[in-house]
């Protein structure tokens, strides 16, 4: 199992995925994957440039992964993502076998919690809170530009 300053790290990477999508305008929200302690994905939403609802960032980062590795199971594998996945990419990284999810702000509205953690695979590790703060807090800039 990672440490905390090594989650720290890893979430401070999906963070600079998610400063980027803000950058494009796109709802900031990032995701890496790792993989022996190495980033095999990087991603950020990408819904309105490629006008496409599914491309969240983590299933950008879930296709990646397993074009990397050569394989559909993530089970050697944790996902960082800023933001709780929604019902959609809990069925991915259920479908993916992700051995552990790692988040940072909670989505209260749309986040997959509110039906609960049986949408991910029995075997997958969950934690959260990890840089809750700086991940809320892009999320609240973004949408205070909007309005």
């Amino acid at each position: 199992m990672l440490s905390v300053l090594s989650d720290t790290y890893f979430m401070d990477q999906a963070i600079k995925e998610a400063q980027r999508a803000m950058e494009q305008d796109e709802i900031p929200v990032g995701a890496v994957i790792v993989c022996e302690g190495t980033i095999i994905a990087r991603s950020s939403n990408e819904t309105e440039k490629l006008s496409d609802p599914t491309a969240h960032a983590e299933l950008l980062a879930i296709t990646a992964a397993t074009s990397h590795l050569g394989s559909k199971f993530l089970t050697q594998c944790t996902m960082f993502v800023t933001l709780e996945p929604c019902i959609m990419c809990a069925g991915a990284l259920y479908w993916s076998r992700i051995g552990r999810l790692v988040y940072g702000a909670s989505d209260d509205k749309r986040g997959f919690m509110n039906v609960g953690k049986s949408l991910l695979h029995p075997q997958t590790k969950l934690e959260y809170g990890v840089r809750n703060e700086e991940c809320s807090m892009l999320l609240r800039r973004f949408f205070a530009m909007k309005r």
